[in-house]
């Protein structure tokens, strides 16, 4: 058996090979680029994610076929073209990707433009009106998730006030997941996750006719592609071509990314817990059935045999990454190493991280949400700002957490951000949990893997798979004298954000008079 997964996220896409035994063996990169054209705007080019998926899937399957050509003793050197594997040898592809925003695309599935993204702002002022007068409250009670400017209904909003002719032209309205299972299979469908925000009536697994009707998006019924449990279809003949894999391979489109790396994680049964720590830190658990009469915050998703309830803000590892830019470090490692140099509190400096221009949507939800760095003075250094960016994005963390309503006994974390063992521990001491990372380097990918494995019968369930392919690390053990010195900052960062929420409409003045 081997099974090559992709993992299409924002900046880098990524196709991992697995062997018999289910071990990583190739991993292959490419760098995608995001386009800004204006400001709050967040685009990709689709055919360009496609390219790069297909680079990376044809690298992962040349040196599969390789590594056959070398093992089987029957395969002659030269009798496998370069590029391709032997026809039997990849028993599926699974497919995660990032979720959200619309990958418009026409009849013949080519792209009626950019896909316009996840954490595009355009809409912000849309989601905030939605947000002010209830209806954004009242959607919640049958989808389970909050408003966000990148998710579709706020972009077609946006689109049919602005750019109608796209929206003439434009057959389906797919996610990053589904163009790319779209190019494999020529199929234009989406998988219960990606259809679960934000016209799915949750408990009935299928598309509102109300909740359209409640944003005037009626219209937009016929750009809702067919929602599949768990799609799974044969590779097409252009597409192996491209690819270098046998037509008729089964191709399985796996939940999106932050689902995907969740169930990656061994988060698969009720109450089990998962925080990504990536561009979004996402904190997630599952749960068995979908809770719609809560605060109206964060998301809901509809998984095989459950849902997962999230948080995934628009703070994250970018935040890491303008700290570095900003304090002149190399990378997330220096900034660690900084932050140790200063106490717990950093002094008495705290940071809210919402600097994103689209606001922030979890745990709660606000399009004119801005970050702060407080109680700086002279007596401050690099190493307490250090100390205090970490601290208030683990102060999310925690605050994301509290909003699932649940009871983990454990954190599994997983994303770039979970290498650190100084922000391991620091969420281990603000959250109070052990907290252990997955042994695999491609979490995401491990769940499609994972989920491909049930979609095509060669095991029982997600659950018997990550039971037999999911590896822990050791726990990160919260210190309990720094435990309960975060639990008064995690207090004091809730009335500071309290505090700075009411400036937040005044510099959206500012900001629209400069």
């Amino acid at each position: 058996m081997a099974i090559i997964c992709v993992d299409a996220g924002t900046t880098v896409i990524k196709a991992v090979g697995y062997d018999s035994s289910g071990a990583e063996s190739y991993v292959a990169r490419r760098e995608t680029t995001v386009s800004r054209p204006a400001p709050g705007h967040a685009e990709q080019d689709m055919d360009a994610v496609w390219a790069a998926v297909a680079d990376t899937v044809r690298e992962v399957a040349a040196r599969m076929g390789e590594r056959g050509s070398h093992e089987s003793g029957t395969v002659e050197s030269g009798t496998v073209e370069s590029g391709t594997v032997e026809s039997g040898t990849v028993d599926f592809v699974a497919v995660t990707a990032q979720g959200d925003g619309c990958w418009l695309v026409d009849a013949g599935g080519e792209p009626t433009g950019p896909a316009i993204l996840w954490n595009d702002a355009r809409a912000a002022a849309t989601v905030d009106a939605w947000t002010r007068s209830g209806l954004a409250a009242a959607a919640f009670r049958l989808n389970g998730s909050s408003a966000a400017s990148g998710l579709p209904h706020a972009i077609l909003t946006w689109l049919g006030a602005n750019d109608p002719g796209r929206l003439d032209r434009s057959h389906a309205n797919l996610t990053c997941g589904g163009w790319i299972f779209s190019r494999m299979t020529g199929q234009l469908v989406a998988d219960e996750s990606d259809a679960s925000a934000p016209f799915m009536d949750l408990r009935a697994r299928a598309y509102s006719a109300e909740l359209l009707a409640m944003f005037g998006l009626e219209w937009a019924g016929r750009l809702l592609p067919e929602v599949r449990s768990c799609p799974v279809a044969e590779l097409s003949a252009d597409a192996a071509a491209t690819l270098g894999l046998p037509a008729g391979t089964p191709v399985v489109m796996a939940p999106y990314d932050i689902a995907a790396t969740a169930l990656g994680a061994g988060a698969v049964s009720p109450g089990q817990a998962c925080g990504i720590l990536g561009t979004t830190l996402c904190t997630e658990v599952i749960v068995g059935s979908p809770d719609l009469d809560g605060d109206p915050t964060g998301i809901t998703i509809a998984l095989p045999g459950g849902y997962l309830r999230a948080f995934p803000t628009f703070a994250g590892t970018e935040v890491v990454q303008w700290t570095c830019r900003l304090l002149g470090l190399d990378g997330p490692a220096e900034l660690g190493e900084l932050a140790l140099q200063s106490p717990p509190g950093a002094n008495g400096l705290a940071f809210l991280p919402y600097l994103s221009p689209a606001g922030e949507r979890a745990p709660f939800s606000d399009p004119l949400a801005r970050g702060a760095l407080h109680g700086m003075s002279f007596e401050h250094g690099r190493e307490h700002v250090a100390r205090a960016v970490l601290e208030g994005l683990t102060m999310v963390i925690r605050d994301c957490l509290a909003a699932t309503g649940a009871a983990p006994t454990e954190l599994r974390a997983s994303g770039g951000g979970s290498a650190s063992a100084t922000w391991l521990a620091m969420i281990a001491d603000v959250t109070g949990l052990p907290v252990r990372r997955p042994a695999d380097a491609e979490v995401g990918a491990r769940g499609a893997y994972l989920v491909g494995l049930a979609a095509t019968g060669a095991a029982p369930s997600v659950a018997a798979a990550a039971a037999e392919h999911v590896r822990l690390r050791d726990a990160v053990e919260p210190d309990p004298g720094r435990k309960a010195r975060y639990a008064r900052l995690f207090d004091d960062f809730l009335t500071l954000r309290g505090a700075d929420a009411g400036t937040w409409p005044l510099l959206a003045d500012m900001r629209g008079r400069a």
